[in-house]
């Protein structure tokens, strides 16, 4: 699929239409890529089942599927097919929902509700709720890993792809600003300290979301340092708005409780430089993100639309 759905670029635009616009392109591409989960994750009657109930909830529980969006958009946006880039997207989803399960663990962020239902660990027990984590992280190793994992594809681009993506995920990426999360609980911490957690934890992954989708398309280097900049930005933008929304987002859009990340004392920008500022820094970031796809034609609309829709979301 090559830049199907935004076949010319108009700046200016009706908002209303851009929404109309990338609204159509989401529930398009949230459609394609839960089809191919189907495929990828095994069924509920499959051995363990109980497992693989755990593993199903989680990853069928809804959610945008932002990262496997930004890794075939990335495709499109340098010329190449979003289809042929599908199983890694769907690796992405893997890891990111590995990392919601075990987020939301006691022994981390103990929450009970997660896109409206009740948490992994709430419905299967905490230790199926790890094995269900740890179950997602590997398999999406093992999909991207294997011979089909990118159609008609080059080898060496995919084995780039796999070791990005496992350290933009491991120690030196969103494991280690979790870690840095956890430990600054309660703390008092330096902007330093908080740029360093939100862009591991959470910008880390939306960004090699990106450079897998462009590398596997053939994106050349010129092409690659553009997104790669647009992500760290649109990166840091969506956690600045989640921070912004467990502080005055409506409970029944968002899913789940607000409020937490004060009650737990957690870094984040509206409680280090307040909610205005925060919302200023994170339009500002959006601003840098769309200047640093300049250079790209109209395939990378969807990106644009992206991440304006990153700060204006509501869940």
């Amino acid at each position: 699929m090559k830049c199907a759905l935004f076949p010319s670029r108009r700046r200016k635009k009706v908002r209303s239409k851009d929404n109309d616009a990338l609204k159509k392109y989401l529930e398009a591409r949230k459609r394609i890529v839960d089809e191919a989960l189907k495929q990828y994750v095994p069924g509920d009657d499959a051995y363990p089942p109980s497992l693989c109930k755990a593993v199903r909830y989680s990853i069928f529980a809804g959610g945008k599927r932002l990262r496997p969006i930004l890794c075939m958009a990335a495709a499109e946006a340098v010329g190449g097919d979003s289809d042929a880039v599908l199983p890694v997207a769907c690796a992405l989803e893997m890891i990111h929902t590995y990392s919601l399960i075990h987020d939301d663990l006691p022994a981390m962020d103990d929450d009970e509700y997660r896109r409206g239902r009740l948490t992994n660990h709430k419905v299967f027990g905490e230790g199926m709720a790890i094995l269900a984590g740890d179950a997602l992280l590997t398999e999406a190793f093992c999909l991207m890993a294997s011979g089909g994992a990118v159609a008609g594809g080059d080898g060496k681009r995919l084995l780039t792809v796999i070791h990005e993506i496992a350290h933009s995920a491991g120690l030196f990426g969103m494991v280690g600003g979790q870690a840095v999360d956890l430990e600054s609980e309660g703390k008092e911490v330096d902007s330093e300290t908080l740029h360093y957690i939100h862009t591991h934890k959470t910008a880390a992954l939306l960004q090699v979301s990106l450079r897998a989708g462009a590398i596997l398309a053939g994106g050349g280097p010129q092409e690659l340092t553009g997104l790669t900049q647009y992500g760290a930005k649109i990166g840091l933008a969506f956690q600045i708005a989640d921070d912004i929304l467990d502080v005055e987002g409506d409970v029944e859009v968002l899913g789940k409780e607000t409020g937490c990340d004060g009650e737990r004392k957690k870094a984040t920008y509206p409680a280090l430089i307040g909610l205005e500022p925060s919302r200023t820094r994170a339009r500002e970031l959006v601003d840098e993100a769309l200047t640093d796809l300049s250079s790209f034609d109209e395939c990378a609309d969807p990106l644009r639309m992206i991440a304006r829709f990153i700060v204006d979301r509501t869940s």
